[in-house]
């Protein structure tokens, strides 16, 4: 396999398609506006971002492989790698192709950066959800940065009704079953890597995937699929655009121990299911034997509970509002093992991903795509947020996509001394469920 890093001495700027490197040094101003890269002749600046490079020995220069994926022309780099092939297709369930294209075509260059943003568009407009459109484009990248470019069979991005199909040359450098939990990433191809890390695109932090999945969770999506085909080496991502399970209404929710028929059709069993007794044991057992994915309804419903009711340890998730409330105080004031064991929780800064739904991650979604962004514009994103509901900081971090004090310090600190935000618990600063609410006494002012 050819390292990225490798220097093609015969090839130099004129192998380059100049309106694909302007287009990337526009990127990089935007979002570096003031790095000194920005004054750099074209030279100098590709042999910075890991394009160009130069062989010291010699003293021989010319463009590196990653420089001629990013930056040529399709027939230039299948020059160097034959098997070389990009592909986007869709259709609407039949064998005929709505849209296609290839890095053959001949109408644009084929590089792999030009093919990155032409997707990226087609997406975005295609998708109105900028969190799926989001999770699509990761994906994408995901796939441009880690293909074995001189393997057979291309990168190939398939787009069907009911699913998206990633499909690209090169097997897993890590376990399959460790790809969507937080690791350290192994890279094939680290300049490439680089490239379109500068321009914000990409980390090396190893969890991409893991967002993805976390955000096909929060779409209640059925949870992304990676095949691993030894015999052609190549790696297959498949996303779903199919539900794993029925999602459930705030009204459901607040009837469904009185009144189970209210559910829908899913329930087909409604007397055998309202007849069971108040146990959770029992319910999960009943769930798991005669409908799965009620399961994961029940474990909404706890998670809906527990969000009104953060101390409540009862195995009773099914009280009234009032009730909650009630078991809330109490249980803070009369158990204070359990207060110190939820703080220990929150210490971690996770975030349970089942309370942040799709309306916050769409919200908050322009601050996770740039990552400048003027003080107004992330203010107004935090208020609509908690319009929304209360949010404790490591939701925020989450949703906004930047580190618990950056939010604190720079964003929230400063809107509840204006008044626009309070917090839940005014008289404990450090409670460990502290979360900031919207200020409706400041409008009305």
């Amino acid at each position: 396999m050819l390292q990225d890093n490798l220097i093609l001495e015969h090839y130099g700027l004129n192998e380059l398609n100049f309106d694909t490197i302007k287009s990337y040094r526009d990127r990089f101003a935007e979002v570096k506006p003031a790095h000194p890269w920005n004054a750099l002749e074209t030279k100098e600046f590709l042999y910075k971002v890991g394009a160009w490079g130069k062989v010291r020995d010699t003293h021989k220069e010319g463009v590196t492989l990653a420089g001629l994926l990013l930056f040529s022309e399709e027939r230039i780099i299948t020059e160097v790698l034959p098997q070389y092939f990009l592909e986007y297709r869709e259709s609407k369930g039949n064998e005929e192709w709505t849209e296609r294209f290839t890095s053959q075509d001949g109408t644009w260059s084929g590089n792999i950066f030009d093919f990155y943003f032409h997707i990226h568009e087609i997406v975005r407009n295609s998708e109105p959800q900028p969190s799926i459109a989001s999770s699509l484009t990761e994906v994408l990248i995901n796939m441009l940065i880690h293909a074995d470019y001189n393997g057979e069979g291309g990168v190939i991005l398939e787009k069907q009704p009911s699913h998206y199909v990633f499909s690209n040359p090169g097997l897993l450098l890590v376990p399959t079953d460790s790809v969507f939990s937080n690791t350290v990433s192994q890279l094939r191809n680290p300049n490439i890597v680089k490239l379109f890390s500068l321009l914000g695109l990409c980390e090396r932090s190893g969890s991409g995937l893991k967002k993805v999945k976390q955000n096909w969770s929060l779409h209640h999506y059925k949870t992304p699929a990676i095949d691993q085909d030894v015999s052609m080496h190549r790696t297959v991502v498949t996303l779903s655009l199919s539900t794993q399970e029925r999602q459930v209404s705030s009204s459901e929710k607040d009837t469904y121990h009185t009144s189970a028929t209210d559910s829908g059709n899913n329930f087909k069993d409604v007397e055998k299911y309202q007849n069971t007794p108040e146990n959770n044991v029992e319910i999960d057992s009943y769930n798991k034997n005669k409908y799965s994915y009620n399961k994961g309804l029940i474990e909404e419903f706890k998670s809906y509970n527990n969000d009104v009711n953060s101390f409540n340890k009862e195995d009773n998730y099914y009280n009234n509002e009032s009730n909650l409330y009630n078991n809330d105080v109490n249980s803070y004031i009369n158990n204070q093992n359990s207060y110190n064991n939820e703080q220990e929780e929150d210490s971690s800064n996770l975030v349970n991903v089942e309370n942040i739904d799709t309306k916050l991650w769409d919200i908050a979604a322009l601050a996770r795509e740039k990552k400048r962004l003027s003080p107004n514009q992330m203010e107004h994103i935090i208020l609509e947020l908690c319009k929304e509901k209360p949010l404790m900081l490591k939701e925020f971090a989450y949703l906004l996509e930047r580190t618990p004090d950056g939010v604190r310090n720079n964003y929230l600190t400063k809107l509840l001394r204006k008044g626009q935000l309070q917090l839940k618990y005014p008289n404990q600063p450090n409670h460990p469920k502290q979360a900031y609410l919207f200020n409706k006494k400041d409008i009305e002012k």
